[in-house]
C-alpha cells in the first residue's frame, strides 16, 4: 500500500536510506534520461508525420484549397480508429510491427515505436484544430491574390496557427510522458518501470514519489517552456 509522502518521509531516516541505497540515485537518473529521451525523440517524430497528415486533413475538406472527400473521409477513419485504442491495447497489438522495426519489443527504443505510432494521429488532430481556428477570410484573400494550395499552407496556415501548434507540441509531449509510464509498466524503460518493478512491486514507497516528483517537474517544465514560446509566436505575428 503506497503511504502519504508526509508518512514516508517522516519516518525514514533519509541519511541512512541514501547511504545504504545509494543505487536508488543512479537509477533515478537513469530512468529520468530515459524518458527524456523517448519522449523528445518521439515527439519530434510525430510531428514529423502528423504536421502533414493534419495539414491534409483540413485542406482535403470540402470548399478548401485541395478538396478530396475521399482522400479527407478515408484518413478521418484511420486517424479515429487509431486514437479509439487504449494505449496500453496499443502497446501490445504493435509488438510485432516493433520487432519488426527495431528486433526487440523490450527497452527504450523499443518503446519508441508505439509511442510514436499512437502520437501521430492525436498531433494531427491538434493540428488540425490549430487550422481551423484561422479566420477563413484570410485564406480568401490569399487565394484571391493568386496564391496557389501550397503557398497557402506555407504563407497562411502554418504561420498563422503557430501558436496553436506550439501549445500542441507541449501538451503532446505532455501526454507522452504519460503514455512511456504506461510502457514501463511492460519493460518499456523510464521513469514508469523504475516506478512500478522497484517502487511498487517491491514496496519501497520512497521511490514511487520520488518518480512522481520528477515526473510533475518535467510536466511543468514542458508547460511553462511551451507557453512562453506561444506567447513569443503570438508577439511575432502582431
Amino acid at each position: 500500500m503506497i503511504l502519504s509522502a508526509h508518512a514516508v518521509f517522516a519516518n525514514i531516516d533519509l541519511n541512512a536510506f541514501w547511504a545504504q541505497n545509494s543505487w536508488i540515485g543512479e537509477k533515478l537518473a537513469t530512468a529520468t534520461w530515459e524518458t527524456f529521451y523517448m519522449v523528445i525523440i518521439c515527439t519530434a517524430l510525430s510531428y514529423l508525420f502528423g504536421l502533414p497528415l493534419g495539414v491534409i486533413l483540413v485542406t482535403t475538406e470540402a470548399g478548401h484549397v485541395l478538396e478530396n472527400r475521399w482522400v479527407n473521409r478515408s484518413l478521418g477513419v484511420i486517424v479515429n480508429a487509431t486514437r479509439s485504442i487504449p494505449f496500453i491495447i496499443f502497446l501490445i497489438l504493435v509488438i510485432p510491427f516493433t520487432r519488426l522495426v527495431v528486433g526487440t519489443s523490450i527497452g527504450t527504443t523499443a518503446s519508441m515505436v508505439p509511442l510514436t505510432l499512437a502520437a501521430i494521429p492525436f498531433v494531427a488532430r491538434m493540428v488540425e484544430t490549430s487550422f481551423k481556428e484561422i479566420q477563413w477570410g484570410l485564406i480568401e484573400a490569399a487565394v484571391s491574390m493568386g496564391a496557389n494550395a501550397w503557398q497557402v499552407i506555407a504563407k497562411v496556415l502554418i504561420p498563422e496557427a503557430m501558436p496553436s501548434i506550439i501549445l500542441g507540441v507541449a501538451i503532446t509531449t505532455i501526454n507522452l510522458v504519460s503514455y512511456s509510464a504506461m510502457a514501463g509498466i511492460v519493460g518499456g524503460g523510464g521513469l514508469g518501470t523504475l516506478a512500478y518493478y522497484y517502487g511498487y512491486q517491491r514496496y519501497e514507497d520512497l521511490i514511487m514519489w520520488a518518480t512522481v516528483i520528477v515526473l510533475i517537474i518535467f510536466v511543468q517544465c514542458v508547460q511553462v517552456l511551451g507557453d512562453k514560446m506561444a506567447a513569443r509566436a503570438i508577439n511575432k505575428r502582431r
